[in-house]
């Protein structure tokens, strides 16, 4: 079966947002065992509309359109969907309650403007896909040929919650065998060495099978099987997953599909009852940030320090002056004494502190560019770290945070 993806919106041609919905629906189609030979992104205007629809169409069984469902007159993806399928639009009375309610909860002083209820308008026969996070649906039309036309809305706040809660299970309904599957995710662990120590499973695999994802300062490592429901697939995926864990052990912080390292992390911290507070030189609150995006992270956050400059460092964190001078504020020296200066001034049981050079300035040959020093303060014990990278400046910092969750980690799971 042949999935093909059109993106509506001329923003994306004209390069104003990065298409990260093609992206995605991809590697969604893809896990789903779905084939994609096809990609296009296609501006607001109707008769180009209508030619890559049409022409989607007669090459492959279904295609997803994202985008171009909203209530404004550029938005014509559904208009010019139910011309080529030959529907009428109709009011889905559904939809338009919905539309109200969306309103009446957000407590909007404005009234709905007209315009907004173009988005209850369905094609007749369209199967309608609640939108919980936005108001206009997503929908599923079938012609008579057999072809299928999905339309999903544009803000990846919204496709994606739709797409795994109504779509995926839609599409793997309509192959003889679903196609399920487990991420199991790993740190500590670099991308080289861990492909290194499952390379005789891959090499032997059949259902399941396994592949490997590199992330930043991660790899997860989705485990997929063929079958004829899940409760089979379940079966057929346990015996590699527990064999993961006995290669990688607790390296492994979920096998959740939507569960992130800081998720992992923060939950931790719940299960020891403890509390935790950053200090952040070079990476300026990316850590904090990564750590609070997190529901219910203030359970255990409650403050953090960015402490840019030495003067920041020694006022905010205690750290000295002698330490600053003779080692100089990017050093395993300067980390520990952060991290135990943030956890004594917040009061929290623990710390994790990072100082280095992101670049792309500032680096010498004994200090380079990408050299980071993590600094984990746990309970009245200190740990720090050296790392080197070798990206630029936003993949250094990204990499820092990563790299300081882990040690964090590894801190916590040894108490």
């Amino acid at each position: 079966m042949t999935v093909e993806l059109i993106s509506v919106g001329t923003e994306i041609l004209l390069g104003n947002i990065v298409n990260t919905n093609a992206a995605y629906l991809a590697e969604k189609i893809a896990a789903l065992g779905l084939s994609c030979y096809h990609q296009s992104a296609v501006g607001d205007n109707e008769e180009r509309l209508e030619d890559a629809l049409r022409l989607a169409l007669s090459r492959s069984d279904i295609v997803i359109l994202s985008g171009g469902l909203g209530p404004t007159k550029d938005d014509l993806t559904k208009e010019v969907t139910a011309k080529v399928f030959g529907k009428k639009l109709v009011e889905d009375a559904h939809t338009k309650e919905r539309i109200q309610a969306y309103f009446d909860r957000i407590h909007t002083k404005n009234k709905i403007t007209s315009n907004n209820w173009k988005q209850a308008l369905t094609p007749e026969g369209a199967v309608v896909v609640d939108n919980h996070n936005g108001t206009a649906p997503g929908l599923i039309l079938k012609g008579e040929n057999g072809k299928t036309a999905i339309l999903l809305p544009g803000p990846p706040n919204e496709i994606k919650p739709m797409f795994e809660r109504d779509i995926a299970p839609y599409l793997n309904r309509l192959q003889p065998e679903g196609i399920y599957s487990k991420m199991v995710k790993v740190c500590s662990v670099g991308e080289s060495r861990a492909e290194t120590m499952v390379a005789d499973i891959m090499d032997a695999q059949t259902n399941p099978t396994l592949a490997p994802y590199a992330k930043t300062g991660e790899v997860h490592f989705r485990v997929t099987a063929k079958a004829k429901d899940e409760e089979t697939a379940n079966a057929l995926m346990e015996p590699m997953v527990r064999e993961l864990y006995a290669r990688f052990g607790d390296k492994i912080y979920t096998t959740k599909e939507h569960v992130t390292l800081e998720e992992a992390i923060v939950e931790l911290l719940k299960e020891k009852g403890m509390t935790v507070t950053t200090a952040e030189s070079c990476t300026g609150g990316l850590l904090a940030g990564r750590i609070m995006n997190v529901a219910g992270a203030s359970a255990v956050y409650q403050e953090g320090y960015i402490t840019y400059s030495n003067r920041a460092k020694e006022k905010l964190l205690g750290v000295s002056e002698e330490t600053l001078r003779t080692y100089g504020a990017v050093s395993a020296e300067t980390a520990a004494q952060m991290a135990e200066g943030a956890a004594k001034a917040a009061e929290a049981d623990a710390a994790l502190a990072v100082t280095g050079i992101a670049g792309p300035g500032g680096g010498s040959s004994e200090k380079p560019v990408g050299l980071v020093y993590v600094g984990c303060f746990v309970k009245g014990r200190v740990r720090t770290e050296e790392f080197i990278f070798t990206g630029n400046r936003e993949k250094n910092r990204d990499y820092a945070v990563v790299r300081a969750l882990t040690v964090l980690r590894e801190e916590l799971i040894c108490l």
